[in-house]
């Protein structure tokens, strides 16, 4: 199948991007090789010959995105979180994985996630981390095998702040950051922090890469409470901003490097998407 748009100059008619060559793209932005072994990465969903004229970005497809999606009449969703994540024996309504795909599927939308290797490219998630930290001497707490960490391929991220500051103003520095409210920590306010670990999402397991690397500190989206207890016993500091906070902003801006390099593509960061999290 393809698509055609009549361009601004009126005897010139250009065909529109394909799925294939969306995917492609994102994959030189996360090159899939980057992805963990246990992930599911790639298109996901759909047919790479369909043309692709509009497109959204999201962290999650959830009934509300999955929704937004069809009612805007998208045809590739760009997600952070894969779905399908692990192999399924059967596609029906009565699970909500089979459910939402069977609605995009119906409604002809293509679905490709990135996730880890998004996580572990040079642009990816954490380095946009370090730069918004304003953090120097980046490298990865944990190389991608065939990779020096100082080639920023690999998972995480740690790096030096500007100078020592309080685990108390490393909290505010990140609320600032990513617009929020209230965050939880590990640790004494006062315990002097400079040298950083960045894990975006679920990353409490990185903390012993982070002490490895000689970082005070570790911030990332959340971690198990025994993670906690270790990070108290290690006398490392440890940030929580939220699973949800520490990945979405990322996807609002792969919707303006999408945009950016599909100027026919109509592209945009998902409206309705909300941490399912809420603080009373």
């Amino acid at each position: 199948m393809q698509s055609f748009k009549i361009c601004r100059t009126p005897e010139l008619v250009c065909r529109m991007p394909t799925v294939h060559e969306v995917a492609a793209r994102l994959e030189e932005i996360a090159p899939l090789s980057g992805a963990e072994e246990w992930d599911n990465v790639g298109l996901l969903v759909g047919d790479r010959a369909r043309p692709v004229r509009r497109l959204m970005t999201c962290l999650t497809v959830t009934p509300i995105t999955a929704a937004e999606a069809i009612a805007q009449k998208a045809d590739l969703v760009v997600v952070h979180h894969p779905l399908p994540f692990r192999p399924l024996a059967r596609v029906t309504t009565e699970t909500t994985v089979g459910r939402l795909l069977w609605d995009l599927i119906g409604a002809g939308v293509s679905v490709y996630s990135a996730h880890t290797a998004f996580d572990s490219a040079m642009e990816g998630i954490n380095d946009q981390w370090a730069r918004h930290l304003g953090l120097s001497d980046v490298e990865c707490l944990v190389a991608t095998i065939g990779h020096e960490a100082a080639t920023l391929i690999g998972a995480g991220r740690c790096g030096v702040l500007p100078a020592f500051i309080t685990l108390a103003e490393l909290a505010d520095l990140v609320k600032s950051v990513l617009s929020l409210e209230r965050i939880q920590l590990v640790g004494s306010d006062q315990l002097s922090v400079r040298r950083i670990g960045l894990a975006c999402g679920s990353g409490g397991s990185f903390l012993e890469a982070a002490r490895a690397k000689g970082c005070e500190c570790l911030v990332t989206g959340e971690a198990n409470f025994h993670s906690c207890l270790e990070a108290e016993a290690m006398q490392m500091g440890l940030v929580l901003c939220g699973h949800f906070a520490s990945e979405r902003f990322a996807m609002e801006k792969m919707a303006e490097v999408l945009a950016r390099d599909f100027s026919d593509i109509n592209v945009w960061a998902s409206g309705a998407e909300r941490d399912p999290l809420r603080v009373r």
